[in-house]
This record gives structure tokens, sequence and C-alpha cells, in this order.
């Protein structure tokens, strides 16, 4: 056991949510819900997505929710895009938004070649050209994403060896570019991951790169996400994403309807009940879970929303 004294939990939600809920969700709301995330003590909140509107029409709006949300000081406020035309409207709120990129590579050719239309080579070369824009516009390169690092609806199993293989497919792409990386996120992109898995996954990682920092970034799609976030804490890892109330998914993984990320609410309950540290108001958390509940108009996978934390009952015990 080599539990942390804190984490940092980076929300997800809206930008995970708004992508795959079929709508129409009006802006205001959206808006309204990265308001409320932003007074839960998070200190990372993943506002939205840069994206073909054709593809992810959830995003459509994302001009709109840049400039309608109230940044509040001490919250870094990000977004995602995929290639050049993404960055260019990121970079139109960069006063507002903290701009950094990523070198994104799936373990899983075939998930690779159905969300992408990238075999290994491609992804590789896509990256490359990636990195080249981004340091061409002064944005930097923050880590490494290994999309299906536990498993693929599509190849199976993934082995650890291939994770391995991934990451260093990363780190050659950033030296080549003269960038130094030491974050590597591990990502369970179609719900594969189970606690054997990402142990197997990390130990891997940690032997072959004793220096690199992982993160976590887990779907409950198999009800196994909060067992293998309490895998990760048991390896000392101290970096997670999730997404209030469970929102999301991947709308290329094959699975609809299918739970997204793990809930931050339930996340931090874990962490707190543990022991380990995570700067969140559960109790507002979880109302804003309930908030985007009512937003989408349908029930969400946190079971937190509906049974609370657990300090009311001491309160009234007390």
């Amino acid at each position: 056991m080599d539990l942390p004294n804190r984490i940092v939990i980076s929300e997800e939600g809206p930008r995970e949510g708004f992508q795959i809920e079929p709508g129409p969700i009006a802006t205001s709301d959206k808006v309204a819900l990265i308001d409320a995330l932003s007074a839960t003590g998070l200190s990372r909140i993943q506002v939205g997505s840069f994206v073909n509107p054709k593809h992810v029409p959830g995003w459509a709006d994302a001009e709109a929710v840049m400039a309608g949300f109230a940044r509040r000081e001490g919250v870094e406020y990000s977004a995602l895009w995929f290639n050049e035309g993404g960055l260019q409207r990121a970079l139109a709120f960069k006063g507002k938004l903290t701009l950094s990129g990523f070198i994104s590579l799936s373990a899983s050719e075939p998930f690779a070649i159905r969300n992408l239309n990238r075999n290994r080579a491609g992804q590789i070369e896509a990256m490359q050209e990636y990195v080249r824009v981004h340091r061409q516009a002064d944005v930097p390169i923050g880590k490494i994403i290994v999309m299906a690092a536990f498993g693929c609806n599509f190849a199976g199993d993934i082995s650890p060896a291939k994770v391995v293989e991934t990451v260093a497919d990363g780190l050659a792409i950033a030296r080549e570019a003269g960038i130094e990386l030491r974050d590597v996120s591990l990502a369970d992109s179609m719900g594969w991951a189970t606690p054997r898995r990402v142990a197997a996954a990390v130990g891997a990682v940690r032997e072959r790169w004793d220096d690199l920092r992982i993160a976590l970034h887990l779907h409950d799609t198999r009800g196994q996400g909060i067992a293998c976030a309490y895998e990760g804490l048991r390896l000392g890892v101290t970096a997670f994403d999730a997404a209030v109330a469970g929102l999301g998914g991947c709308p290329f993984a094959g699975q609809p309807g299918a739970p997204g990320n793990i809930a931050t609410e339930e996340l931090a309950l874990l962490c707190e009940e543990m022991g380990i540290a995570t700067g969140l108001d559960i109790e507002a958390l979880i109302e804003a879970g309930r908030f985007a509940e009512r937003i989408v108009g349908h029930r969400l996978p946190s079971a937190a929303l509906r049974s609370g934390t657990l300090a009311a009952f001491r309160r009234r015990a007390a």
C-alpha cells in the first residue's frame, strides 16, 4: 500500500457529458453547470471541445460556452481539440483558458482506425504534425495520453507491453521535438479496466520509466471504475480524471448508453473516507450532479446522487 496524502481530480463532466448527450442542451445550462462546478473546490475543469460539429454536434456552441462561464480564481479551465482548426478556435480564448496540448495515441490500432482513421504509423505522423503546430503557436505539450490502455471492444485485451510500446512512441515524438514530458495518462476508453489490469499497466510503465507521473482516466462502463480507482490509489497514483454524476462516454466506442467516467463525487467520497485529501466540497459536488441530471433530463450513474454523503448522518449522530 502506497496511499497518497492528497490527490488532484480533473473534472471532465462538461466536455465528456455534453459531447454524447443527444440534447439539444441549452448553452446557458452548460454555462450554469460549469459555474456550479467552479464553486466546489475543483482546481481543474475541462469545459468543452473545439471539434467538428458534424461529428460532435453537442459542442457546436463551444465558443458561446467559453465566453459565457465565469472564470474563478484558482481554477484552471481547459478545452479539448484534435487539429489545427480546433487549436485556432481555442487560441481566441487564450486569456480565459489554460491552453495545453497532448500527445494522444491509442494502444489499440483497431480503435485508432475506427476513431481517427489512423494505424500506428498514421497516429505517430499525425502527432508529430500536431506537436509541430502547437510549438509554432507557442502552446505547450503537457502530457501523453494512452487511449484504450486496458482493453478494446475492437481488439480485445491490451497487454501491458503494448501500453509500454505506446508510451515509448509518445516519448519518442516528444524527444524528436525537443520536449521533455513526465506526465502520462492511461485511459480506459471502453471500460475494460479491472484492478488487476490497472496494476499490471501502471507497474509495467513504472518499471520502464520510474520518473514518469501516471494519471488514470477511468470509465465505469462495467461497474469496475471505483474499484480501479481504489487500485490506483493503493499504487500511489495522485491524479485522476472524473465527471460529475458520471456524465459522458466515448461516442466512438461502439457501446451506446454505457456509463462514462467515474463520478467525481464518488471518487472524492472514497478518498475522503480513506483520509486522502481532495480539497473538494462533496455535498456541493452532489448538488452540481443533481443539477446535471435536471439538465440532461434523465438519471445519471452516480449512486452518491441518491444517497448523499455520510456527513449529514455524522452530524445527526453527534
